[in-house]
């Protein structure tokens, strides 16, 4: 029958081929989704800098339109107090050009209630000129409303360019109609102003009325959009349900260009303004970066993937191989397998009859120098009767094989690691024990590696102090030893003041240099063998005092703190001081006389410890009694 571990084994390299598409499909997917984030990155800041634009154009609308309605509620409260007469006209000629103090206005015009020019800023002839035809001179005499009329953009009839107006009713001391006054913006004013700002190639901010019609638009040189009717475009057929202003995706019916933009209206005049960024100008950048990144994923993944197959491919060769060895005799398969490694054959009388060429680099020897010697010749004296019975149940056929690690003396490096596999061998004739084959390999490096690995796992990376397992293992060593041998055992549990704060202000590498300036000052005062000094979490830390009672607790805090004193680190956060401080809490157990276990010493110094702190910080409490720090030095 086939086990379950030998299925495992078959079905490896479908696992491993699994699992390498797995990790390809993983990183392109992870790519992808990045990518769409690194988009919606990119949208979100158009978003912001269209919005933002968009709030300072309809401040500059509202401002501008400002002007224009207060100079024509001035121009128009004094014509309806002075009446139309020449002497009024005349004044008025006269003082029209003083009023056109600033580059939005255009002109200013005045007409009798017949659209003849009366008064104007413009130097021209307009004798002749009569503007009754125009919508918003019309308006004004068929409606008595008196506010400011802002009409479409017409073409100027004293200079041609394209003007946006603005115009009130003048009325007649019997409320007739007396005529109109006219202010005029010129549309290029507000087209030079858009074009001071950054969007794009292709983007654009305009200027538009409540019913949908293009007052001013940048990027249009030939005036093909101005007065363009856009009230059937998608923004105005809903524009009763629409917020005030909101970003708004659409593609432009005026040049066909999909663009995001943020719209805005104003809350004084029937206007709004459109800031707006071609998205193909926007994401421009991201697609050119993430051509760039999809280019190095895939590629990745395809070496990945080529890697990948490499090893299934060696997985299934291996596989064969290792079905073919099955059936090869026990010896030759363990001479083929271990051909880097010493192989010897050792007879019943504990001599080696074998001995491979590598012997030379496993102990320093050569093959003649070792034939025929004791099999048990150069192991370590305190390894010798382990291996010597290791050998003997093999050769009393106890066991098939044996493995274990001993010491090995070597001719030059004086003494190594050595692990060796041991396997019986049988006469062909007779199928009796006739020896022992061994395969012997220098472990020293991975011996090395592994007490340095065993250290690590036990010591605090940042402190080099014991950490919290070292601490936990030595604490119930410690508790047994003291209940066997009736003496007290002692635990102080330190936590620094204010530690957060220390971090907050200081940054985390001042705060890690204060952790190990805490640590150093632990492993010196922890001086005896026995001692131990841990980091017991974060900013806490923990000594161990095996047989002391609590006037030693005492007198090694007393030490620390006045270590820390004289340290005199700054910490700014922690009034009176300023100075780094420690809270500490103490106990002592005697665990002959108790039934518990260790937790009741941690759990004593813990309390002590959250006392220390409660009364006051930078102190220490002993479990059962306050014991105060000495007077602080000035």
């Amino acid at each position: 029958m086939v086990t379950s571990r030998e299925f495992g084994k078959t079905r490896l390299p479908l696992w491993a081929a699994g699992f390498v598409g797995l990790i390809c499909v993983t990183i392109l997917g992870l790519s992808a989704w990045r990518e769409w984030e690194a988009r919606n990155v990119d949208l979100r800041n158009a978003e912001i800098d269209v919005t933002n634009l968009a709030h300072s154009l309809i401040q500059h609308a509202d401002d501008t339109f400002e002007l224009v309605d207060t100079l024509l509620v001035g121009l128009v409260h004094r014509l309806e107090l002075d009446g139309t007469g020449p002497d009024t006209i005349t004044k008025l000629q006269a003082y029209l050009p003083t009023r056109k103090s600033s580059d939005r206005i255009r002109g200013i015009f005045v007409y009798d209630a017949t659209g003849r020019w009366l008064a104007t800023t413009e130097r021209l002839d307009f004798s002749k000129l009569n503007n009754s035809d125009r919508e918003y001179f019309q308006r004004h005499r068929d409606s008595t409303e008196t506010g400011t009329l802002i009409g479409p953009p017409i073409k100027s009839r004293s200079g041609g360019q394209w003007i946006i107006t603005a115009s009130r009713r003048i009325n007649d001391p019997d409320g007739g109609f007396a005529g109109v006054a006219l202010l005029t913006i010129d549309v290029s004013y507000f087209v030079k102003f858009y074009e001071r700002f950054d969007l794009g190639p292709n983007g654009s901010a305009s200027l538009l009325n409540n019913g949908g019609i293009m007052l001013a638009r940048s990027r249009d040189e030939s005036d093909a959009f101005i007065g363009r009717d856009l009230s059937n475009a998608p923004l105005f057929k809903g524009w009763k349900s629409r917020p005030a202003e909101a970003v708004y995706y659409f593609k432009s019916p005026l040049d066909g260009v999909q663009r995001l933009s943020y719209y805005q209206r104003s809350s004084r005049y029937p206007l709004m303004v459109l800031a707006s960024k071609s998205q193909d100008d926007v994401l421009a950048p991201w697609r050119r970066a993430a051509a760039t990144r999809i280019t190095f994923v895939v590629g990745l993944v395809l070496l990945i993937a080529v890697i990948g197959s490499y090893l299934v491919r060696q997985l299934w060769q291996r596989q064969r191989m290792a079905q073919a060895l099955v059936a090869k005799e026990a010896n030759f398969r363990l001479l083929a397998e271990q051909s880097s490694d010493m192989v010897t054959r050792i007879g019943l009388d504990n001599r080696l009859l074998y001995v491979s060429p590598s012997c030379v680099r496993i102990t320093g020897w050569t093959a003649e120098e070792l034939l025929n010697t004791s099999a048990l010749a150069g192991i370590h004296a305190d390894d010798m009767e382990r291996v010597a019975q290791a050998i003997t149940a093999l050769k009393n056929g106890e066991a098939e094989e044996a493995r274990f690690v001993y010491r090995q003396r070597h001719r030059e490096k004086g003494e190594i690691w050595a692990e060796a596999a041991l396997h019986v061998t049988v006469a062909s004739d007779s199928g009796a024990i006739d020896g022992v084959v061994a395969v012997v390999r220098d472990m020293t490096e991975q011996k090395d590696l592994q007490d340095k690995l065993a250290s690590l796992a036990r010591t605090d990376g940042l402190t080099g102090l014991a950490n919290r397992r070292a601490f936990d293992e030595r604490l119930a060593d410690e508790w047994a030893r003291a209940r066997r041998d009736g003496t007290q055992l002692s635990l102080l549990l330190i936590d620094v003041d204010h530690f957060k704060k220390f971090n907050d202000h200081y940054g985390h590498l001042a705060g890690d240099g204060c952790l190990r300036a805490l640590g150093r000052i632990l492993s010196t005062q922890a001086r005896r063998p026995a001692d131990l000094a841990a980091r017991y979490g974060g900013e806490e830390f923990a000594v161990l005092l095996p047989n002391t009672g609590p006037d030693g607790c005492v007198e090694v805090a007393e030490a620390v703190r006045q270590a820390l004193h004289d340290l005199a680190m700054l910490h700014a956060q922690n009034p009176p001081s300023r100075l780094v401080t420690v809270s500490v809490g103490a106990a002592t157990g005697l665990p002959s006389l108790t039934s518990t276990d260790f937790s009741t010493l941690v759990a004593a110094a813990d309390r002590a410890l959250y006392a220390a702190k409660d009364s006051g910080r930078d102190r220490l409490v002993m479990s059962g009694q306050v014991v105060p720090w000495p007077a602080k030095t000035a």
